[in-house]
């Protein structure tokens, strides 16, 4: 049940802000630590407080104050340009589920997707390259909603030699249980999939005014799809969400379903929940209006930045092995670290084509 599982008391937040404020401490601790590496320029007035940097686990970072960071190197993101990134890498991830063979669940993508956002709410890119998280999301999200699919398999959707699909999978499997314990061991995802067929039924079987109700279904899924990409998911409960779509769909069809709420579903006499709803559902409209993905000339810069950042290994991990996703002393070589930079983007950018 939702209104008993972690996803509600954990990762269901207030609003906005409370999103923003989270993404910005995340490139705060990141720069601070940036600092204290001593590999950017200016850092010396922040080394000393190297210490607090690394007191804290799982991304919460509980019982520290923020530190100050001074404007450092200009290789580093600013918060606004890490949200850029994830925006880009998010829809990557639906690209490449999407196109995966055998076809994904949509409760799979949606799991990953939520993996994705909730492991970039309190960490940085700049420690943890979004092009291998993303996968390791997806990875993961196949085990946790028991979608049968070997390692082999999975990497095998990536355009990629065998041995690029070796060190993919080497990468993937060191940074699953990062991803777990980055993600608070709360693995069950709640999506809005199984909400929405419940609705459906449900208007089918107490709502005869609408005869049916099946025309309301692709626009709705395009609901759907276009929310999984704003933060509604850590916003709203999948209900809210599913309910939104339908009447949303039944709106852009003509179709008015305010008698749904006040008579089926009981509202007529509970003025406030029924404000309450349609305020929220206004909520979810407006983040869709509001979304925008980064420009390509804007991408092709801020991934620049960001490589430069993994370059000069910004990562602050304490094993710089353990990072690169690698185990064996023998990766550790100029010849593996060409091998390990063929795989980039644009081999999850053919296989979203295939």
């Amino acid at each position: 049940m939702f209104h008993s599982s972690t996803q509600r008391r954990h990762w269901t937040f207030r609003g906005e802000e409370e999103l923003a404020r989270r993404r910005a401490e995340g490139n705060r601790w990141a720069r601070a630590r940036a600092a204290a590496s001593g590999k950017v320029r200016g850092a010396a007035g922040v080394a000393g407080r190297s210490g607090a940097a690394g007191c804290y686990r799982g991304g919460l970072r509980r019982g520290f104050a923020s530190p100050k960071v001074p404007q450092g190197d200009l290789v580093l993101l600013e918060p606004h340009e890490e949200l850029a990134l994830c925006k880009y890498y998010e829809k990557r991830l639906l690209d490449f589920c999407a196109a995966f063979k055998p076809a994904m669940p949509r409760s799979v993508v949606g799991t990953a997707c939520m993996y994705f956002k909730r492991f970039y709410l309190n960490n940085s890119v700049m420690e943890y390259h979004p092009r291998i998280i993303m996968l390791t999301c997806a990875f993961l999200a196949c085990k946790v909603d028991e979608f049968n699919v070997s390692s082999a398999q999975f990497v095998g959707n990536l355009r990629e030699s065998p041995l690029g699909q070796e060190k993919a999978l080497e990468q993937i499997l060191e940074y699953e249980l990062l991803l777990i314990q980055q993600l608070n061991f709360h693995l069950i995802i709640h999506n809005p999939y199984r909400p929405f067929e419940g609705f459906l039924i449900d208007i089918k079987t107490r709502y005869p005014v609408l005869e049916n109700p099946e025309v309301l279904r692709k626009t709705a899924d395009d609901f759907l799809n276009r929310v999984a990409l704003t933060d509604a998911y850590l916003l709203f409960t999948p209900s809210q969400i599913a309910l939104t779509a339908i009447l949303s769909s039944g709106s852009r069809a003509g179709i008015n379903m305010e008698s749904y709420l006040s008579e089926s579903l009981m509202l007529k006499e509970n003025r406030l929940t029924l404000s309450r709803l349609l305020d929220d559902m206004k909520c979810m409209k407006n983040l869709i209006r509001k979304y925008e993905l980064p420009r390509p000339e804007e991408v092709v810069a801020l991934k620049q930045k960001l490589e430069k950042c993994h370059s000069l290994d910004l990562s602050f991990n304490a094993n710089p092995k353990k990072r690169k996703g690698y185990e064996d002393e023998e990766y550790v070589t100029k010849k593996c670290k060409m091998d390990e930079e063929e795989w980039t983007d644009d081999d999850l950018v053919d296989s979203a084509l295939l």
